[in-house]
């Protein structure tokens, strides 16, 4: 296990908080709730670089985004590194 994870905030609440289903009303708010939980987390950018560095996106919220927030960072982080050719 990541010595990170050991001092994650979501370490204090219900894992089933990241893992909203469908993507209605109620998994939004879902997933704004635990992005609540990132947003005061000390290890939020550890977390999110490691959801990052996975070969597929792990599904949830990591690192205060969701799994289309961070596909769509991973895409932008594409391009730029692209454009710098």
């Amino acid at each position: 296990m990541n010595g990170w994870r050991t001092a994650a905030a979501c370490q204090e609440v219900d894992p089933d908080l990241f893992f909203p289903v469908g993507a209605g009303s109620p998994a939004l708010a879902q997933a704004e709730e635990a992005k609540k939980v990132c947003r005061r987390c000390p290890v939020r950018e550890e977390c999110l670089r490691s959801a990052m560095a996975q070969p597929h996106p792990p599904a949830g919220v990591w690192g205060g985004l969701t799994e289309a927030e961070r596909s769509a960072l991973r895409r932008r982080s594409r391009r730029t590194a692209e454009g710098r050719r």
